[in-house]
């Protein structure tokens, strides 16, 4: 008899790894600089959108370019529900997630009819008609936008060092809870149809899975984390714009970049990917447009040295696994 096991050595190293390094980065406040919490929190969110990303175009195979909606649409609910329904900024925020939820289910009917470049052409489409729609209401600021009133910045706290304490925690908090919402998923039977969904579309139909309710689920759940983001991204702002929130270069090509070369349909891929994207970032901030042509060349060289990205190049020859999603078969002694 054989003995069927998911976690590994690296893997239990990994987690307590993981907790030290959690602890650490909370009490950041106490010890980083202004400058580099702003950085930190950047790094955060943006690792909760390509690890959002990954799940949807790495698992349930819908390669969306236009997540840029989601995003934009969370920070125009901030703006809208503080400002006009004088709510919390943080239950605006979590509200904000709900009616994306709400409003991706009609999208989803309609650009889910579409297939491979299509479909990604359509949601690219979405996103630019959320934009021009946004851009005509002229309560939050038309065209060129708007601020957050001062009393509604306050909410999150009178001092500046606190305000800038609270948004970075609620940045980390977004990070962590998405990357355990999303590893929960895949080790669950939702998680396992997605998985033979995306090895194999026709032979998961053959085992009866429902192919379009489970890719569904995951667009609209994706769809409302992704506002969460968004809303926490301009909550950081304090400013908004119809071309700042549905830039398709900061929410969307950025992303993509991180997850191909990290390594997509891996939960380590985003985290690899993201700390390279920024490791770049910093490294050639100094360049000007420059920078954007060595991404490029980065993640030419990566699809065609190592398809699988960084993080699937480094797994095929160490055989890691710091999310313990396979099942590993071990012959009994």
């Amino acid at each position: 008899m054989s003995r069927v096991t998911r976690t590994t050595r690296a893997s239990r190293i990994a987690t307590l790894g993981g907790i030290v390094l959690l602890v650490v980065l909370a009490a950041a406040p106490y010890w980083a600089g202004r400058a580099d919490m702003r950085l930190m929190s950047e790094i955060y969110l943006y690792l909760s959108l390509a690890t959002l990303w990954n799940l949807m175009a790495g698992y349930a195979g819908l390669v969306s370019v236009g997540q840029q909606a989601y995003v934009g649409f969370g920070g125009y609910m901030l703006f809208a529900l503080t400002v006009f329904g004088g709510l919390n900024p943080i239950v605006a925020i979590m509200l904000g997630g709900v009616l994306a939820a709400l409003i991706s289910i009609p999208i989803a009917t309609l650009v889910f009819r579409l297939k491979g470049a299509y479909f990604a052409i359509g949601t690219w489409v979405i996103a630019e008609v959320f934009r021009l729609c946004f851009a005509q209401v002229q309560a939050l600021g038309g065209g060129s936008g708007s601020s957050l009133p001062v009393a509604i910045v306050k909410e999150i706290g009178v001092k500046k060092a606190v305000r800038e304490a609270n948004s970075y925690w609620l940045a980390l908090g977004a990070a962590v809870i998405i990357l355990a919402a999303v590893y929960v998923f895949l080790r669950s039977h939702r998680g396992l149809a997605l998985t033979a969904i995306r090895d194999s579309e026709t032979a998961a139909s053959g085992l009866g899975i429902d192919i379009w309710r489970t890719k569904l689920e995951v667009y609209v759940v994706t769809s409302a984390f992704t506002a969460i983001v968004g809303g926490l991204i301009f909550l950081q702002k304090l400013r908004i714009s119809p071309d700042a929130a549905f830039s398709v270069n900061d929410w969307t090509a950025f992303v993509i970049f991180i997850v191909v070369i990290g390594g997509i349909g891996t939960l380590e891929g985003p985290i690899v990917g993201t700390l390279l994207f920024f490791a770049l970032r910093e490294l050639l901030a100094d360049f000007g447009t420059i920078y954007l042509l060595v991404l490029g060349f980065v993640a030419i060289i990566v699809m065609l040295k190592a398809p699988k990205g960084v993080w699937g190049l480094i797994r095929a020859r160490y055989d890691l696994e710091l999310f313990p999603l396979s099942y590993r078969v071990h012959p009994k002694d």
